[in-house]
């Protein structure tokens, strides 16, 4: 779904219709003054017909008077003239028959001419009133004449208002689908912001937690660094105590040499146990006042090997030796055994210590090793995560941008439509 542009555009929809309009608003108008110019012409020739009509009524009613004035007149010279004729012709037969009938006869004319003018004054009153009738017919028919171009003139008006009508109907229609696919891409880009509002959400709540992942797997690096320090410092103290186990064990060698040396020199397989523990404190006596070395120097020289080892052992073996001399030397002989025993358990235990602690510093070492791994994948999800979310942030202004965009766009779209001159 792409998104519309950000700059301003022309509405031809908006442009067609405001000129369809205005040409609708002058057809319009001109229509109405030619209906008003026609009304006035209507009104201006009505009037002179209804006068002429009033004409023309009078000047038929006074000719008709005339004319049944005239006939009037014309019947009663006759009348007269007969019976004046008649009257002389029959004079000769005799005065009294002919006044009788004289006056029967113009009695019989007066109850004619009563009756005729009965008559004749009906028949004007019907004239008269079917004339009406028929003024009144016809200016009927005239008037529904005018009524029925009225009717055509609106009915030609209310064509031209329906063609306008249905014009801005599709305009509308139009606008209406416009601003529904414009409602629908709003809707869509709203969707598509909460859908995104809601990742972020879940990733800052990732990122929370990594970080806790991670301040969790330092402060545990920050132990074991601190436990192997510990053990690396037992470790150096094993040390010293394997180093003085070994000086003892070196010491006990070379009084065992001194042992061996002297035995040899004094040529005995077998010593009793009265010069046992003579010659053990001679020896001992001999590595505590540090003159192994130029014993050994002596008996590595053959000339002198059966010189004064032999005098110093013979002396040692059969001369009387002072009770409280004997008892230090066997002391001392014993006390170093036991710290020799003693010190030699140490360094079994130390060496177990040390095994144990070199398997705990490999272990730890391989702990830590996979926890800084860990602590490189978290880190390098951190940054994804981040790029993630500044590229989600960015997305998310540029729908908002688009969408205040398009929200000023169906307010002005809404404005110009309520705006909008209607016809």
């Amino acid at each position: 779904m792409g998104t519309q542009g950000i700059g301003r555009k022309r509405n031809p929809i908006k442009d067609r219709s405001t000129a369809e309009d205005d040409t609708l608003n002058l057809i319009a108008r001109e229509a109405e003054a030619r209906l008003a110019l026609k009304r006035a012409a209507r009104a201006e020739a009505r009037e002179i017909r209804m006068k002429e009509l009033e004409r023309q009524q009078e000047e038929v009613e006074d000719r008709d008077f005339l004319e049944k004035g005239s006939q009037s007149a014309s019947t009663l010279t006759a009348a007269t003239l007969a019976s004046l004729s008649g009257s002389s012709s029959r004079r000769g037969s005799g005065e009294l028959s002919m006044t009788g009938d004289t006056e029967t006869s113009i009695l019989e004319i007066k109850d004619s001419l009563v009756e005729v003018e009965e008559k004749y004054r009906k028949a004007m009153v019907s004239n008269a009133q079917l004339d009406n009738e028929k003024n009144n017919l016809m200016y009927q028919v005239d008037r529904l004449k005018d009524t029925l171009m009225e009717l055509e003139e609106l009915l030609s008006e209310s064509r031209r208002e329906y063609d306008a009508k249905t014009k801005d109907f599709e305009c509308e229609k139009h606008a209406y689908g416009v601003l529904q696919f414009q409602f629908n891409v709003m809707k869509e880009t709203l969707k598509q912001s909460e859908e995104l509002l809601t990742e972020i959400c879940q990733l800052r709540l990732k990122q929370d937690s990594f970080v806790r992942e991670i301040s969790v797997l330092q402060e545990t690096v920050e132990w074991k660094d601190e436990k192997i320090e510990a053990l690396e410092q037992q470790k150096e103290y094993s040390d010293a105590v394997k180093n003085e186990r070994d000086e003892l064990r070196d010491e006990l060698v070379q009084l065992k040499d001194i042992l061996k040396v002297l035995c040899h020199l004094m040529g005995v397989g077998a010593l009793n146990m009265k010069q046992w523990p003579l010659l053990c404190s001679y020896a001992a006596i001999i590595y505590c006042c540090d003159t192994q070395k130029p014993v050994i120097s002596l008996c590595s020289c053959p000339t002198q090997k059966h010189g004064i080892y032999s005098y110093a052992a013979h002396q040692i073996l059969f001369s009387p030796a002072p009770p409280t001399f004997a008892g230090d030397a066997s002391r001392q002989l014993s006390d170093l055994k036991f710290k020799l025993v003693k010190s030699e358990q140490e360094v079994t235990a130390l060496e177990q210590n040390v095994t144990r602690l070199e398997g705990q510093v490999t272990r730890y070492k391989g702990v830590s090793e996979n926890a800084e791994k860990v602590e490189d994948e978290l880190k390098a999800e951190k940054r994804k995560l981040q790029r993630e979310l500044r590229s989600t942030l960015d997305k998310i202004d540029e729908l908002e941008s688009n969408n205040s965009h398009l929200s000023k766009r169906l307010d002005k779209m809404k404005a110009n439509r309520t705006t909008a001159p209607t016809p």
